[in-house]
């Protein structure tokens, strides 16, 4: 990889670990209902990409079932999520997306893992796991789960995507916004009320927000990576999208003051060994996997 592209890899990383802080921001410290955030990103994304809504992928079902999985149900529990959860923790845990894309495309597809990505999978989980657990009160994370859930709902819309052939990653944005937009602006009508007045109140940092997410994280940051993606070998790609959460963790600890111990110190180390293992091992498929794990962010 060329010095260039190289740097393109550390901006694009860059721009989503700084995304995972801002969207904690947008729903704890400007209070804005995380269903109603979801919706407008979605919104914003589908206003800029609707000329690529058609012709509609094939079969139908299968793209607004993707849409809906990587989309609406993804981001509402992540951001749900991240009300009560640090974005440092939540970046370890959405890790959990990969080794769940590997296990369902075992259950769906019939595809077989060796054992190498099989110990990268143990690892990840068992990180994932040390990072959720409250020793205090001897539970889970609520919001943590909510973030693993939300991993799951990506993976498990990653493998329904793997038989769909054609789709442009443009194509993909629109489709993913059609079929979030009514649903999150249903969810949010129902569970959040007030929200008008509230997304009102947050003000142009919100609207900053907003668009920053939408455009320079969806539509721009994504963009690129496909491109890198095509340019160079899939496991390089795949290793330095780790490059992610650990920015994430670092931007969180400096920014978001969130407490960093020898418990989260220990479940990130073994969650990203885990999933470098899992990278290294891969192919063509999991780039695409690890990009769809980090902009659902």
């Amino acid at each position: 990889m060329s010095p260039r592209d190289l740097g393109l890899m550390v901006m694009v990383c860059l721009i989503w670990a700084a995304n995972n802080v801002l969207s904690k921001y947008v729903v704890s410290g400007l209070n804005v209902p995380p269903l109603a955030y979801a919706g407008l990103r979605f919104a914003v994304v589908l206003l800029c990409v609707f000329p690529w809504l058609f012709p509609a992928p094939r079969p139908l079902w299968r793209i607004v079932v993707v849409g809906l999985l990587m989309g609406g149900a993804n981001f509402a529990l992540l951001f749900v999520g991240l009300k009560t959860a640090t974005p440092s923790s939540a970046a370890v845990v959405l890790q959990l997306g990969i080794p769940m894309s590997i296990l369902l495309s075992v259950l769906l597809l019939g595809e077989r893992i060796r054992w190498r990505r099989g110990l990268g999978i143990a690892l990840t989980f068992a990180g994932a796991m040390t990072v959720m657990w409250d020793p205090h009160g001897f539970a889970i994370s609520t919001g943590l789960l909510l973030v693993a859930a939300a991993a799951f709902g990506g993976s498990l819309g990653s493998v329904l995507m793997k038989q769909l052939e054609g789709v442009k990653p443009l194509q993909y944005q629109a489709w993913v916004g059609f079929t979030s937009l009514l649903p999150l602006t249903l969810l949010s009508a129902v569970f959040e009320p007030g929200q008008v007045e509230k997304v009102i109140a947050a003000g142009w940092p919100f609207l900053g927000a907003l668009l920053f997410s939408a455009l320079i994280v969806s539509l721009f940051a994504h963009s690129l990576f496909y491109v890198l993606v095509q340019r160079h070998e899939a496991n390089l790609v795949s290793a330095l999208t780790l490059m992610t959460p650990l920015a994430t963790i670092a931007l969180g600890v400096a920014v978001m003051n969130d407490p960093f111990g020898p418990r989260m110190a220990i479940g990130s180390a073994v969650a990203l060994v885990g999933v470098l293992i899992i990278a290294l091992r891969g192919n063509q498929v999991w780039p695409m996997l690890l990009a769809i794990r980090n902009r659902a962010q």
